[in-house]
């Protein structure tokens, strides 16, 4: 059986490195594409340093340009995607009447469009896939300090729900993790936890949105 690659974008310290570390014992090879070539190469480091096979590439997500030519890259490496986890989100802070209309569209951007960059840019060379998106409680209960950030998860959480009724009857598994908490370690919410969460979607490959909340 040849190996199995997760490509994740938007790679940082916390959802990030732990669902790559996850998957990678799992036995995945790792692709991360994220802005910061510095970040990427420590990221990329500690996880060799585990034993899991990574690369590193760089890729801004707020532009379609160089989102594709860093995934032509990773296709061009890898031959496949099997696993694409799109966990860029951006949120300029502040109520909805102070934002102007360029940083709402620029995080919009970061936050929805570049996932529909990258699914569009990874489903032909997807057999059976899954894709991943990161989304979050402010989807459903929007709170006006963050309104930036709250419309971009309410996008994702749209966006994974089409692609799914499109997507399902081509064989690739399309869901949305919808974190209702902040992420922090050593409580429920830790990244670690919210990557055996994104694990297990990948293995079920049955409900579109799992909501990812303290009983």
């Amino acid at each position: 059986m040849s190996e199995k690659i997760l490509l994740i974008v938007g790679a940082g310290p916390g959802i990030s490195l732990n669902t790559a570390r996850k998957f990678g014992k799992e036995g995945f090879k790792v692709a991360l594409i994220s802005r910061s070539m510095e970040s990427l190469q420590k990221h990329v480091n500690e996880l060799k340093n585990e034993g899991i096979a990574t690369e590193g590439f760089t890729g801004d997500a707020s532009s379609e340009e160089s989102l594709k030519a860093a995934i032509d890259l990773v296709i061009k490496a890898y031959g496949k995607i099997d696993v694409l986890l799109y966990n860029a989100a951006a949120g300029t802070p502040g109520k909805p009447t102070t934002l102007n209309a360029d940083q709402l569209v620029h995080d919009f951007k970061i936050s929805v469009a570049g996932a529909l960059v990258s699914v569009q840019a990874v489903i032909p060379h997807m057999e059976n896939g899954t894709i991943l998106l990161t989304g979050g409680g402010l989807a459903l209960y929007p709170y006006a300090d963050y309104a930036s950030l709250a419309i971009g998860k309410a996008g994702i959480r749209n966006l994974a729900y089409s692609l799914q009724q499109e997507l399902s009857p081509k064989g690739i598994y399309v869901g949305t993790l919808t974190i209702k908490g902040f992420v922090q370690e050593g409580t429920y919410f830790s990244a670690e936890n919210i990557a055996n969460a994104f694990y297990s979607m990948y293995v079920n490959r049955t409900e579109t949105e799992v909501e990812f909340e303290e009983k």
